[in-house]
């Protein structure tokens, strides 16, 4: 037998978890999918020093623990399952999900998020939030003093790098081309810091580790130049991957209104998707902040958009 539901949230970062907690307590009793990683990617964070309230930081593992537990409080029901398909024609929109349950919502709130395009490299993924990241306004303070890595040659790999000066002391960009594709002012400001090299013509093959005190930590990078196919080991400190990021849309494709990187397209001052009802928060819509503190944000106002639009719009 279909199932009913007022809200539905896919997602369960910090924006559908927000979303979850402010629709249950206006008494929607929401129903979230969380996806085969719960949480989101804070759960392969380490420390996370830049959300407001956590003066001595917090484990981004336990941050996302603890909005979990907190929609729960509030009576919002969790499913570790996927959706696997939507049909968003016609209201009640109509969900099946990963053990063939049919669900019937009146809203629908998207927060699948976006994941940080990887290498897919020996020592990526066991070096991922212990040297290695996606993210430098996240955790570039980490690295003050230390030498770091950026690979891409978009711009946002300069702005990366950029932006990674003010705590390194040493920014060098690995890029598999001898030319960028980013901007030229963006090339242009790269090229004028003085903290700022460049490694062309060049692919990371392995992240190189070690452990101390059961801690791990990246120390370095195995190199090879693709034009002489040699290779060399360069130190390091940290690592971050600045190849783009690909939303978490193809669900959705076809069916709702998408940009060309393929990111959700709301409405201006709001969360609304060009369907009536539905609607995305998080870095599934947001390509520019990427940030736990704006995906929270978002995820409220998503709540509070479906929460409107439920009393104007009743089935």
């Amino acid at each position: 037998m279909a199932e009913k539901r007022r809200v539905v949230i896919i997602g369960s970062g910090p924006a559908g978890l927000t979303a979850a907690l402010y629709t249950s307590r206006a008494n929607l009793h929401p129903l979230l999918y969380e996806g085969l990683q719960p949480g989101g990617q804070l759960t392969i964070t380490t420390e996370v020093e830049n959300f407001p309230g956590f003066e001595n930081g917090i484990m981004g593992p336990e941050l996302m623990d603890n909005m979990r537990k907190q929609a729960k409080k509030f009576a919002t029901e969790l499913r570790t399952q996927e959706i696997i398909s939507v049909d968003l024609s016609k209201r009640p929109f109509r969900l099946i999900d990963s053990n063939n349950n049919e669900i019937f919502t009146e809203t629908l709130i998207i927060a699948t998020g976006a994941s940080a395009k990887l290498l897919d490299i020996p020592g990526e993924k066991q070096y991922m939030g212990y040297g290695v990241s996606a993210c430098a306004t996240c955790d570039g303070f980490f690295y003050r003093g230390l030498k770091v890595l950026v690979v891409g040659g978009g711009d946002t790999a300069m702005e990366e790098a950029d932006f990674l000066t003010k705590f390194a002391s040493e920014v060098l960009i690995v890029h598999r081309r001898n030319e960028f594709r980013a901007s030229k002012i963006m090339q242009n400001k790269v090229k004028a810091n003085k903290k700022i090299a460049l490694l062309l013509d060049s692919v990371i093959e392995e992240i190189l580790g070690d452990v101390k005190d059961g801690r791990k930590f990246v120390v370095g990078a195995k190199i090879k130049n693709v034009k002489s196919n040699q290779t060399s080991e360069i130190k390091c400190d940290g690592i971050f991957m600045a190849i783009g990021h690909q939303p978490n849309t193809s669900l959705f494709k076809g069916s709702i209104e998408l940009d060309n990187e393929g990111y959700i397209i709301t409405k201006a001052k709001s969360t609304a998707t060009n369907i009536p009802g539905v609607f995305a928060c998080g870095d599934v819509q947001d390509h520019h902040y990427r940030q736990a503190i704006s995906a929270a944000g978002s995820g409220c106002m998503a709540a509070i958009d479906a929460e409107k639009f439920i009393d104007n719009n009743p089935l």
